[in-house]
């Protein structure tokens, strides 16, 4: 049967549209009737017509709906978007089936069937997720090894670094320049010496003993600080007219970014030491922290020599022709619009590096990752690892999430387009 015979038209639409909508209406309650009652309402049917039914009535009201230029705004919209053809809607209607299928397993397992309460991994009982585990061991998971009697140092620090952050965003913008200041090359040094500790009155903390959460802040935060403006000058100096500059920067980057990052680390880690002259010693988390960024300062550099590129040569020669030098150029005119550019990129790389961060378990460091599989091996919760990954999973896609949340907003506030 040819169906473009009896292709829905908008004259028709008062029999068409409530024909189609009882189908999928029919198909959906269907799926929800056995996935979340068990009964299933075809039972009279074939075992093989009975599985396939809301599928193929989903498809055939989907199909009767597709009309073009209703004039009805809901359903113009839903058939842009998920029923323009016959191949979309079979999508939409195997992937709505799927999840609805998947809900009720993962409440099960979530909520329903999972323990809660419990100091063993024996007060799990249920065929559900054992969330005592994560109860459990939650202090390691932000912490790591950092002794608990010290750990309001790591609380301290961070509460210390979120209060500058919020406090710049409301202070005048004469005195936000020292926050920033502030922020990027004092900060750090007071952050770094109230975690190690050594003076002051503060018991020394080898940089071993940290991890969990916390880590994967620190690393993620000293990265990102860093990395930026080094790739911005390395972007710059991919493009200079300066052979032997242009060629440091080529190499440089080509280097970085043609080897994996966790051979970088390795190397950082194990084979650097062995460089360094008789008695030198650089801790290995300055040693991975310095390699992370030299890495994902490679990358940050062609994003932002995306941007320089997009630019057209008469913002360069407007700029020159108010007699303005190369730094104050860029500075002013170049780069302000090339980051703008770039702003989706920039997010891209940032984004990867927080979720390169579990990497540096290979080498001996116990970030929130690494903190969970060696709480899986603990002989006390062995089985447990499902329950540690899905907690570090839910743990990044928040963070994620919200960097990326904030990177569109900064984009749509940066936006020159109307």
């Amino acid at each position: 049967m040819n169906l473009s015979n009896y292709r829905p038209t908008k004259d028709k639409i008062s029999t068409y549209l409530p024909l189609g909508s009882f189908l999928i209406i029919i198909s959906f309650f269907d799926i929800l009737i056995n996935t979340f009652f068990n009964l299933n309402i075809t039972s009279f049917l074939t075992q093989k017509i009975s599985y396939f039914f809301p599928l193929v009535i989903g498809f055939i009201g989907f199909y009767l709906i597709r009309i073009e230029f209703s004039g009805v705004k809901f359903l113009d919209k839903l058939n842009k978007n998920i029923n323009s053809n016959n191949f979309n809607a079979l999508l939409t209607l195997l992937i709505l089936f799927i999840i609805i299928k998947s809900i009720l397993p993962i409440l099960n397992w979530f909520f329903f069937e999972a323990n809660f309460v419990g100091n063993s991994k024996e007060d799990c009982t249920g065929d559900g997720a054992c969330w005592v585990f994560i109860k459990v061991w939650f202090n390691r998971f932000m912490y790591g090894l950092y002794p608990d009697v010290e750990q309001w140092r790591v609380n301290t620090a961070f509460i210390l670094l979120f209060g500058l952050v919020g406090i710049a965003f409301f202070v005048p913008q004469k005195i936000k320049k020292y926050f920033l200041i502030f922020l990027i090359f004092v900060y750090p040094f007071i952050g770094i010496k109230l975690l190690s500790g050594g003076s002051f009155g503060l018991t020394y903390v080898e940089t071993a003993a940290w991890g969990g959460l916390s880590l994967t802040f620190i690393i993620s935060a000293f990265a990102i600080l860093f990395c930026f403006p080094i790739g911005v000058i390395l972007a710059l100096g991919r493009r200079s007219s300066l052979p032997a500059i242009r060629y440091i920067s080529i190499g440089f980057i080509e280097l970085w970014r043609g080897v994996p990052l966790i051979t970088v680390l390795f190397m950082a880690a194990v084979m650097f030491p062995m460089f360094l002259p008789d008695g030198t010693f650089i801790d290995k988390l300055i040693r991975v922290l310095i390699a992370i960024t030299l890495f994902e300062a490679a990358y940050m550099a062609e994003v932002v020599r995306g941007g320089l590129q997009a630019l057209p040569k008469g913002q360069y020669e407007a700029a020159k022709s108010l007699g303005m030098g190369y730094w104050r150029m860029n500075a002013l005119i170049i780069l302000p619009q090339a980051l703008k550019l770039v702003i989706p990129g920039i997010a891209n790389t940032l984004l990867a590096l927080v979720k390169d961060t579990p990497l540096i378990f290979v080498v001996g460091l116990m970030e929130l990752a690494g903190m969970i599989g060696l709480a899986k091996t603990n002989p006390k919760w062995l089985g447990m690892a499902m329950e540690g990954y899905v907690f570090a999973g839910l743990v990044f896609w928040v963070i994620c999430y919200a960097m990326s949340r904030y990177s569109q907003n900064l984009e749509k506030k940066l936006s020159t387009e109307r």
